[in-house]
């Protein structure tokens, strides 16, 4: 098989035939190929556009483009060199059978300016069938005394797949004294295939002979096939039936019903009794062929049809006829029925549109070429002869080009806001008798120009987004519809640029230029950004291009990822050292209040207090929203000297995030109670109770002083007006109800908190008030802070926390 591939290699090369045709009215010609079939993937089949006269630089460019009707892509150009080559598995035994003229057309056809080149490649056969016997072992039975030598007796040949030479066959017979082996001709030109009998037979020396026939086809490697030979010796019977003629001639019409009568044959024996009957039996090179096409009654001779004839397919039958009588041993006599087969009119034209310019710009000038539309008829004579048609009334018309090739061409300008597409029905019809037809229709659309921009089913898209999202998170899709076709209405997305603080809308978030889809590029932060505003811009591919924009509102919703801050650290007064407890403080004392604040906002950023143990609380306890300490009873010597506590401060986020806080609180005497510095102090009593004396003294004063200021900030709060943001009824409510407020220090939101009684401002240790002169850096807080007259609110609850503090310190 190598060998032969080489050969064919070779073969294929020596055999290409190049023929170039007169150019007919639109620029077309034809090409003449040939290519040996089995021909691998990739084999050389001529310099297509080369012989074409074609650049093949501009082949990409002028829509280069081969189109093969009713077949497979057998063959492909590369656009790079424009050499055809072949693409796929060639068996010419499949794509014609016994035809003995097998070719592929090709239509090759390009654009700007149009043009179509007709390319017929042939497929030249090799040798790779063998020859096939119908049957593995033939029998014969022949009569020992009455059959003379030069007897001839019939048998079934081989047949071969092939064409020309590969299919010529010789026969060889296996060595043997009695027979020898002839191919003998007819007045048709068929050969036949016969045993003749040298010598005599003897049944008691050999009642039956084993032959081995072989045949040889006329390739250049020759294959073969073999049949084993069976012949029985008989010794009675001494007549074999006989026809009246050896062959018999019918014509009968491709359209003949199954049963119709072909012929009825006749044959005689001239024995008596059973031996003179005879049965009719058929025979054939393809056995199975001859039988679905034909059928013979055993008993009468006649054959009938027993399917159906395709003049198309086969145009003359050889049948053989074998009669066959009863006797003990049966001796047969032999003829051929030739039965050819006349076309009718049977097959309707098949129309293919083979390349087509669809759709057409309205701009389109008369005499553009619209669709190729072949015709073909499998019929021949005037059976095959076919014309084209379409309705009258239309601005198109069609032009012969090349045998049954028709161009649809533009015959007058069109308008898209007229008519926007036209339904052609393209007629073929033969000239037969009857005249058969078929039809097809082509839908030719009139394109538009770029007249329409890109727009959004919605001004504003509004999403909602929480923060910390992974990067690369889908956010949302936006999109855009273009009433226009193909690459007009293809809509391409992209996000208008900004800055947005000292970054780039770019860093933040891409859109996806062809579905739309948003996607975050780094995660949100709600305590860095609450909405995020940009515009998507939608544009179309047409030229020029057209756009619409759409604006799209980001909402970072909060999420609870940032744990509570205790302020000051460590400590509940700011200080570092023990907080003083006196023992003589009663159930409900407040001794310290714990400070956090959590930069989330909403219930992320509301807190709570307890204690981490609560059995090591002894007699102390947490306010659970306020965060104050205070006694749960009379305090005993027996609490000890010191009491530790670790306060745990969680927020209500999911899930909850906590911290800390750790003060150590000692208890004191009623002396000591009042000493506000808890370093540790030495020296003599007396120094001590003066120093005490002092404080008590201070503590009066400062005492004196808060209530009068208390005085004067419940008489401006009395008086009629507006009011006033942040009171002491209103900070009241908000300790009691809220807890603790949260800062954020991302956000320029300043509030007042804390101001409730003068036990409890007394009892804050921590200096850390918030700065409430600062005016708010939002609108919504700038008018909170201001009253119906325009001018600023009085925050005299913040100046009565400061007045405080400066008072302690």
């Amino acid at each position: 098989m190598a060998l032969l591939r080489r050969d064919a290699l070779v073969t294929r090369q020596l055999l290409r035939l190049l023929l170039l045709h007169t150019a007919w009215e639109v620029g077309s010609g034809q090409l003449r190929y040939s290519v040996p079939e089995e021909s691998k993937h990739g084999t050389f089949v001529g310099r297509l556009a080369q012989d074409l006269g074609l650049e093949v630089a501009e082949l990409v460019s002028r829509m280069f483009r081969t189109v093969s009707s009713g077949r497979r892509d057998y063959f492909e150009v590369n656009l790079q060199s424009g050499v055809l080559f072949v693409n796929s598995r060639l068996d010419r035994e499949e794509l014609c059978g016994q035809s003995p003229l097998c070719a592929i057309d090709l239509e090759v056809i390009v654009d700007k300016p149009l043009r179509i080149f007709h390319v017929e490649v042939e497929i030249q056969d090799i040798n790779d069938n063998a020859p096939v016997f119908p049957v593995n072992e033939q029998n014969l039975s022949i009569a020992e005394s009455l059959t003379l030598p030069g007897s001839r007796f019939p048998l079934e040949g081989a047949s071969d797949a092939d064409i020309g030479t590969n299919s010529l066959l010789t026969y060889k017979l296996g060595p043997s004294e009695h027979f020898t082996i002839k191919v003998q001709t007819n007045e048709e030109q068929s050969k036949s295939l016969v045993l003749v009998l040298k010598q005599s037979l003897d049944r008691e020396e050999t009642p039956v002979h084993h032959l081995l026939l072989t045949a040889t086809d006329g390739g250049k490697l020759e294959l073969t096939g073999t049949v084993r030979l069976l012949i029985t010796v008989l010794d009675v019977n001494d007549n074999a039936p006989s026809f009246n003629q050896s062959s018999y001639k019918v014509r009968l019409l491709e359209n003949a019903a199954k049963g119709t009568m072909v012929i009825k044959v006749n044959a005689t024996d001239l024995d008596e009794g059973i031996n003179k009957d005879i049965l009719y039996t058929l025979r054939g090179v393809t056995q199975s062929s001859v039988s679905a096409t034909f059928r013979i009654d055993s008993n009468t001779g006649e054959i009938s049809v027993n399917g159906e004839l395709d003049f198309e397919n086969t145009k003359l039958h050889e049948v053989q006829v074998e009669a066959t009588d009863k006797g003990n041993f049966p001796l047969s006599g032999h003829c051929n029925v030739f039965v050819e087969v006349l076309d009718v009119n049977d097959n309707a034209p098949e129309l293919t549109i083979t390349s087509h310019s669809l759709p057409v710009p309205e701009d389109t000038p008369p005499g553009t070429v619209v669709a190729l539309i072949s015709v073909s008829d499998r019929d021949s004579g005037d059976n095959g002869k076919v014309t084209c048609s379409i309705p009258p009334n239309l601005p198109f018309r069609l032009v012969s080009t090349f045998k049954n090739y028709h161009s649809l061409v533009l015959a007058e300008a069109v308008d898209r806001e007229r008519v926007s597409e036209y339904k052609i029905v393209v007629t073929a019809r033969d000239q037969g008798a009857p005249s058969l037809s078929a039809s097809s229709s082509i839908l030719v659309a009139i394109s538009d120009v770029n007249d329409n921009a890109p727009a959004f089913p919605q001004p504003v898209y509004t999403v909602f987004v929480k923060e910390n999202n992974p990067p690369g998170a889908h956010l949302l899709t936006v999109s855009a519809w273009d009433p226009d076709l193909r690459e007009n209405a293809f809509v391409s997305y992209s996000v208008v640029e900004r800055s947005v603080g000292e970054q780039p809308l770019s860093s933040y978030i891409s859109v996806h230029s062809e579905s739309g889809q948003i996607y975050a590029l780094q995660p949100l932060d709600y305590e860095e950004l609450q909405v995020l505003q940009f515009q998507v811009n939608a544009r179309d591919a047409g030229l020029p291009s057209l756009c619409g924009n759409v604006s799209v509102q980001l909402f970072v919703l909060d999420a609870n990822d940032n744990a509570p801050a205790v302020s000051p650290a460590g400590s509940v007064g700011g200080s570092p050292g023990p907080e003083l407890v006196p023992l003589s403080a009663g159930a409900g004392h407040v001794v310290g209040k714990i400070r956090a604040v959590d930069a989330d906002s909403g219930y992320n950023a509301w807190l709570r207090y307890e204690v981490q143990d609560p059995g090591a609380a002894g007699p102390f306890r947490v306010g659970l929203y306020s965060g104050e300490i205070s006694t749960t009873r009379a305090l005993e010597e027996a609490d000890g000297p010191s009491q530790r506590l670790v306060i745990l401060v969680k927020d209500h986020g999911e899930p909850s995030l906590s911290a800390t806080a750790t003060v150590s609180l000692s208890l004191v005497e009623i002396p000591q109670a009042v000493k506000w510095d808890s370093r540790p102090r030495g020296g003599s009593e007396g120094p001590l109770v003066d120093m005490n004396v002092s404080l008590m003294i201070a503590i009066c004063s400062v005492s004196g002083l808060f209530v009068l200021v208390i005085v004067v900030y419940v008489g401006l709060r009395c008086r009629p007006g507006p009011e006033v943001m942040c009171g002491p009824g209103k900070a009241t409510v908000c300790a009691s109800e809220v807890g603790s407020w949260s800062y954020s220090q991302r956000q320029s939101r300043n509030l007042c908190v804390g101001e409730g009684s003068a036990k409890n401002d007394l009892m804050v240790f921590s200096p850390n008030f918030p700065n409430c002169a600062e005016k708010s850096g939002t609108v919504k807080e700038q008018e909170l802070a201001q009253n119906s007259s325009g001018q600023p609110r009085h925050h005299a609850g913040c100046a009565l926390a400061r007045l405080s503090h400066w008072a302690l310190l």
